[in-house]
Formats: structure tokens, sequence, C-alpha cells
């Protein structure tokens, strides 16, 4: 009798020290699954052309991205993506497995041209106005950026689009805004003339549709910006704001 719970308890031990070798694979594995990737790399792809790779100095795209927690596998969006700078930085970080929408309001054909490249299958282009935002409205994505545009867009459209990307977006998922600092109190009345925006006002317009503000980056502020002068005349010099909206 003694001898049959001896050789019990020694079947129930191996059985539990082998569960725990299962679980610690299944774990590591999941972890490998999400980590982030080496946002150093952005700067050193060939994929990306000399003209793009001239202006990460002053953008400092490996510091927004980490700021962001872009991870591999994850499903993103580009807004006003414009000829891609972001859309291509994305799509290297996500990798094969994950999925970049771009998006513009209007075609680029040297954008449709580019995401033809194999490196970029991973890229699904959705031209068409921001208010309709050709987004999947199911929940499903980690990521959705606006880099320098905010500015550009219409207030009324700016509202249907922001409920549309958190719409987009899964609980959790992130709404980055990165664009040229307005003064305190300018609203968006300096967007057509400095081409600049109030921090204030973006997270006023993000928070109305839902969004809680998370955190701000400080990788892109200039203390010696008088945002007084427009952005498009003297490049380069603006500082810039970079918000993370997050959907609880």
């Amino acid at each position: 009798m003694v001898q049959k719970e001896v050789a019990l308890t020694h079947r129930i031990r191996i059985g539990v020290q082998y569960l725990c070798l299962v679980l610690t694979l299944m774990l590591a594995a999941g972890c490998a699954a999400t980590s982030a990737p080496n946002y150093g790399d952005i700067l050193t792809s060939l994929n990306r052309p000399e003209a793009e790779r001239a202006l990460d100095a002053v953008r400092k795209p490996h510091e927004v991205m980490a700021f962001y927690e872009v991870k591999s596998g994850a499903k993103v969006a580009d807004i006003f993506a414009s000829r891609g700078y972001y859309t291509a930085i994305l799509s290297q970080l996500v990798g094969p497995d994950g999925l970049v929408y771009s998006a513009n309001p209007a075609p680029r054909q040297e954008l449709h041209d580019r995401v033809k490249q194999p490196s970029m299958a991973n890229v699904r282009i959705i031209d068409g106005p921001f208010d309709k935002l050709a987004l999947p409205q199911d929940g499903s994505l980690d990521f959705v950026l606006l880099h320098l545009d905010y500015h550009e867009i219409a207030p009324d459209v700016r509202v249907a689009m922001n409920k549309r990307i958190f719409g987009a977006l899964k609980r959790g998922g992130s709404y980055g805004v990165v664009d040229h600092s307005a003064k305190e109190g300018a609203g968006d009345s300096e967007a057509k003339t400095l081409h600049r925006m109030d921090k204030l006002l973006v997270i006023k317009e993000a928070t109305s549709v839902g969004f809680r503000l998370d955190k701000e980056g400080k990788m892109l502020s200039r203390a010696d910006d008088t945002r007084d002068f427009s952005v498009v005349k003297i490049r380069d010099r603006s500082d810039r704001f970079v918000l993370k909206f997050v959907k609880p």
C-alpha cells in the first residue's frame, strides 16, 4: 500500500514538473511574439530613400516609435501618409505578420507605386475622405498615427475622423498625434497660415470622442521655437508635440 502511494506521488510530481515546463515554454513563446523590435534598425534600413532618411535626425522616428511601443505583428494605420514616410517605417516594424493601413484623402501615385515593393506587402492603401475614413470598425487595430498633418484637416472632418479611429482601435489601443506646436490658446487659427496646431485643442477633440490622454513625449520639443513663423517657410526648427491617446 505504501509503495503504491509512493509511486502515485512520484507520478504526480513528474506530471506537475512537465506541466510547469510546458507553461514556461508557452509563456516564453508568447513573450517572443509580442517583443518590441529593435527601433534603431529604422535608421539603417536601405528600403527607405535617402531623402527620407535625411529627415530622421529631426523627426527621430526610432524614439517616436519606441514611445508608442509599436510591436511586430501589430495592426496599425498611418493617417495622412503622404509619400509614405511612416507607412514604410510601420511596415518594417510590424513585419510580415502585421498589417498597415495607409490613408490619404486623395490618391498619391508615388505611394501606390511604392507599396508594390515586396518588402511592403503588408500595406493596404485606403484613400478617401477622412470623415469616412475606411478603417475597419471592428476594434481590431493596435495603433493609429497621424503625423504632422492634424492641422491640415477641417474641424468637422476631424470630429468624424476621430470617431472612426476610436471605432477601429481595440481596447487599450493607442492613437498618436504629432504636430507643430502653436501658441497655447491659438486653437486652429494658425493652421492655414503657420501650419501649426494648439496641443490643447487636439486633446479636447480626441478626448471628446472617448479617448484618454495617456502621456506626452518630449523627444521633439524645442524650447527655442518662438511659434510665430510658418513651418513651411522655415523648416525643421519647430517644437512638435507628441501625444499618446488610449482607447479605454
